[in-house]
């Protein structure tokens, strides 16, 4: 227990610990606050006069700043006064300067004008003259031209006339003529080995006008063409196509055993489907081509080209077919050596037990002849055996094709 004196009427009372922790506690929190709002006045008012001394120092600070602004706006301004004043003058003397260089280029030009006025009068003179010159020059050119298309039309006259006055046979032959002159061209260089000549031959009827053929050093036929060649006169009164001399090309082709049938035809003249080039009509007649004069020496290369190229592929093919002959008739020999043997075999078989049967009614006399015969039958299968081992070898003897297949079996 604590005693207590109350400060107004002095007089003494007795508290335990917690009520006096309680009033000591209401002190020290009024003593606190008070303290608190006593130094929170304090510091508002160190505070306000901080603000204060800072917004005067700020404001000092300013005005100085400001004044040392204005001092060197004014020190520019003076510059850039003067600067103006110097470019002023500079630009009142360069423009002086500018009109000397004005009158002096003025003049320069104008004597230059004037020195081009005079050669531009010269040149036209030339011009002139050379004009004169040129349409003289062209005139004559012109004179010698017109000469020239002149003895063109004479020209062109003199062989329309003289194509008139052909028969439709004289200009076949022409066209005829002027193809085998092309093949005789190249005949010692690109056609060594090759047979051009005309189709004589009119036992079946009819005939073509040329047949090529050819044949490598073998002998083998490398392509055969036969060609008919059509023309006909611009005044022919029934003007023929190339279509109506398919049929009888086709004929003639079958009947000389050629591979290719080519019509080299001046027909139809402006036809765009046969002046197109190498006209390829094998939809209509097998293995047919209609050709312009211009194109008879590459129908005959490209062909014989294309021939050549199949002619290794014909020599494989004649191999193969030559090689199944020979297995074939192999095959044929084994079969029939075998069904004979065989034939054979079992008529000896049947008559050897035959006589085997009758020989064992007599076994006791026979015995000897049985035991012989017995043996004589292993033999023959002993044989047959053997047969059946050896036939291949022996049919293969001097037989190198099958030789070679067996080999490669093996």
């Amino acid at each position: 227990m604590n005693e207590i004196i109350c400060p107004n009427c002095k007089k003494a009372f007795k508290v335990d610990e917690a009520g006096f922790a309680d009033i000591v506690k209401q002190v020290r929190d009024h003593q606190f606050q008070e303290e608190l709002e006593n130094r929170l006045a304090l510091a508002e008012k160190e505070k306000d006069s901080a603000v204060k001394l800072a917004e005067a120092n700020l404001k000092n600070a300013l005005q100085e700043d400001l004044a040392k602004k204005d001092k060197e706006l004014a020190e520019k301004l003076a510059s850039k006064e003067a600067e103006i004043a110097q470019i002023k003058s500079k630009l009142d003397s360069a423009e002086l300067q500018k009109q000397l260089s004005v009158a002096e280029a003025v003049q320069k030009i104008e004597k230059e004008r004037d020195a081009l006025a005079s050669n531009l009068k010269s040149k036209e003179t030339e011009a002139q003259l050379l004009e004169k010159s040129l349409n003289e020059k062209f005139a004559a050119e012109l004179k010698t031209k017109d000469e020239i298309i002149k003895m063109k039309d004479e020209e062109i006259d003199l062989r329309k006339d003289m194509k008139l006055k052909l028969s439709t046979k004289m200009i076949g032959e022409t066209l005829e003529q002027h193809c085998e002159t092309e093949f005789n061209k190249l005949r010692a260089t690109a056609f060594q080995n090759a047979y051009f000549e005309k189709d004589n031959n009119s036992s079946t009827g009819s005939k073509g006008d040329f047949i090529y053929k050819e044949h490598d050093e073998h002998g083998n036929e490398i392509i055969s063409i036969m060609f008919e060649m059509k023309n006909e006169s611009d005044t022919t009164a029934t003007k023929k196509r190339n279509e109506d001399f398919f049929k009888e090309l086709d004929k003639d082709r079958t009947e000389k055993k050629c591979e290719y049938a080519v019509l080299v035809t001046l027909l139809e003249a402006e036809s765009e489907y046969y002046n197109t080039g190498i006209v390829d009509v094998s939809h209509k007649f097998s293995k047919m081509y209609v050709v312009r004069p211009q194109f008879f020496i590459p129908i005959i290369t490209l062909l014989r080209n294309a021939s050549m190229n199949s002619m290794q592929y014909k020599a494989e093919l004649s191999l193969i077919k030559n090689q199944n002959i020979d297995i074939t008739n192999f095959e044929d020999n084994i079969t029939k050596f075998r069904e004979g043997f065989a034939k054979n075999y079992e008529l000896a078989s049947k008559k050897f037990k035959t006589a085997i049967d009758e020989i064992d009614k007599t076994i006791d006399h026979l015995y000897k002849t049985k035991e012989a015969l017995l043996s004589s039958e292993n033999n023959l299968r002993l044989a047959n055996n053997k047969a059946d081992d050896l036939t291949i070898k022996k049919l293969t003897y001097n037989n190198p094709t099958m030789k070679a297949k067996f080999d490669e079996l093996k």
